[in-house]
């Protein structure tokens, strides 16, 4: 008789994490340069991301006073996007996670 080929065993779930950390959104930071004028960090944030004028000051001063601020978040490709646009501006952008 041929010799009986056996399934493999069975074996824990492959690292990668869970699902939920996979799903938690990136973040879109933008950080503090000494040259950009505050007016038009405004002006920016105001046109990529749609944000009222409140908003946007607020977002602007948290650069300014802390050095960062996070200005959006979501999936990867969406938080990639926002930050080629920021670049595209002229501002200084990454992805973080949180």
């Amino acid at each position: 008789m041929a010799d009986r080929i056996s399934a493999p065993e069975r074996t824990e779930a492959p690292a990668g994490g869970t699902a939920a950390e996979r799903d938690r959104p990136w973040e879109v930071v933008v950080w503090n340069d000494p040259v950009t004028l505050m007016s038009y960090v405004v002006f920016v944030l105001r046109r990529i991301f749609g944000y009222d004028e409140p908003t946007a000051t607020r977002l602007m001063l948290q650069v300014h006073h802390q050095g960062r601020a996070v200005v959006a978040s979501g999936p990867r490709e969406r938080a990639e996007i926002a930050v080629a646009q920021l670049h595209a501006h002229g501002l200084q952008a990454t992805v973080a996670r949180p």
